[in-house]
């Protein structure tokens, strides 16, 4: 009766209608795991202006205070996940992470808002590196790229809710609703995924099952097994220095357009969620699928669909912001946001096939350490200095500090608070991100540069 039991529930796992809903509920998850990330974005100018905060708090609390738990946790959650089942694992770790992001709206101080969103990075730090794990046991190498792309997927979709819902509440009620608005759903999407899904056979999907009481090998072997792949190393670090500017950047753009462009929360938000939700979603879907395909003739496509778009984004990035007229800000970021997230099935899938099943989700742990530590950690709170820095120096008439960020009303303007002093405060802190995204940017090549590298060795990696 038991071993008739464990064949339904393989046969189940196995099915395609299954493999679509488990699929379907880890892409909602992560879609989930990214509006609680990226939601400061959102809501930045206005806890800015209500706090009096500088860029680069704004920066520490959408980078270094997430990022630091989140990054370092990764791995250990990873070994975990590579020895226990990594549904349930998933499953607390979501319901502890939007916990954390509803108390974001409790804080009455900046400090708050900082240990509140360290909570955060600490419950997202059991999710993705868990779920490339699955997906690497339920879907074969065939279909893995296309798999983690469409997991991949998440991200935009999280954005795009976010950002639509999120600068619409923002506009109409406040900053701080809209922290109990996105993190309620995460509740029930741990419950879900609890009650749904199942734990797969690890190594099944290609052919070679691991033992159910086998140990997971030492980190120090995975580390040693990745070190010494060339295409590894390289695509890493295309990797890590792409995600320090995408993730500098988009930390920034709502914040861009309400200064640049005197736009409303709601009105930068739709722009925010059209142009990294969508285009993430085109993006990551092109990036995986033409991988796949392409690749099967050369493997070496894994590595040149990231370069190519790397390349590509960094000069339409750069005109974005070079531009004076918002429509074209608007199209040429869209177009560059498609590029930029070719990146991410390519370079998991090689990740995935380097290792052995066990060693899965840890390696996936090591990319994210790095790629979120560095990425986002350092990346945002870069630009919020350089845009503060910028600002400070265009500023003319005082302290562009003790002059510009004086509290101010929910949409970030006072009454007392206005004519040639107003306006040039308006002018600098516009400039400063402008400036301080444009200089990042940069670090795109040096990105592009590696992955075009790491093309010359993956062929026989």
């Amino acid at each position: 009766m038991t071993e008739l039991t464990a064949q339904n529930v393989s046969t189940k796992s196995g099915s395609s209608g299954y493999r679509c809903w488990f699929l379907l509920v880890l892409v909602l998850i992560y879609a989930s795991s990214f509006v609680d990330r990226i939601i400061v974005a959102v809501v930045g100018q206005a806890v800015k202006s209500d706090m009096s905060l500088s860029d680069f708090q704004v920066g520490l609390l959408g980078g270094l205070a997430f990022s630091i738990f989140y990054s370092v946790l990764g791995l250990p959650i990873a070994r975990l996940a590579d020895k226990f089942n990594r549904v349930v694992l998933i499953s607390i770790s979501i319901i502890a992470w939007s916990a954390m992001t509803a108390l974001c709206g409790t804080a009455g101080a900046f400090w708050q808002l900082m240990l509140y969103r360290l909570g955060v990075g600490i419950g997202e730090a059991g999710s993705t590196p868990t779920s490339h794990s699955l997906i690497a046991d339920q879907f074969g190498p065939r279909r893995r790229a296309s798999a983690l792309a469409i997991y991949a997927l998440g991200p935009p979709i999280g954005v795009l809710a976010g950002a639509l819902g999120g600068g619409w509440l923002v506009q109409h009620l406040g900053w701080r609703p809209v922290f109990y608005v996105v993190g309620l759903p995460g509740l029930v999407l741990g419950l879900l995924a609890w009650l749904t899904l199942r734990e797969p056979k690890r190594g099944g999907a290609d052919g070679m099952a691991a033992a159910t009481n086998a140990s997971a090998p030492p980190m120090s072997e995975v580390f040693k097994l990745l070190m010494s792949s060339r295409a590894f190393v390289q695509m890493l670090l295309g990797t890590v220095v792409g995600a320090f500017a995408q993730y500098g950047v988009n930390l920034f753009i709502p914040m861009y357009f309400i200064r640049a462009y005197d736009m409303s929360f709601a009105q930068a938000g739709l722009i925010f969620g059209l142009v990294l939700g969508v285009g993430g979603i085109i993006g990551n879907t092109l990036g995986g699928v033409s991988a796949d395909w392409a690749s099967a003739k050369d493997r070496r496509w894994y590595a040149r669909i990231p370069a190519i778009g790397t390349a590509l984004g960094f000069p339409t990035l750069a005109l974005a912001f070079l531009s004076n007229q918002w429509q074209v800000s608007v199209a040429l970021l869209f177009i560059g946001t498609i590029a930029l997230n070719l990146w991410n099935g390519p370079t998991f899938a090689v990740v995935q096939s380097i290792v052995e099943p066990r060693m899965r989700a840890t390696a996936s742990a090591i990319v994210f350490l790095l790629m979120n530590l560095i990425g986002q950690g350092l990346g945002t709170p870069v630009v919020g200095f350089l845009s503060d820095h910028i600002a400070s120096h265009l500023f003319t008439q005082g302290d562009f500090h003790a002059v510009c960020t004086l509290p101010k009303g929910p949409h970030g303007t006072a009454a007392a608070f206005q004519g040639p002093l107003a306006a040039a405060c308006h002018d600098a802190s516009a400039n400063g991100v402008r400036y301080a995204m444009l200089a990042v940017t940069v670090m795109l090549v040096w990105s592009a540069v590696h992955y075009f590298r790491a093309q010359r060795h993956l062929k026989n990696s």
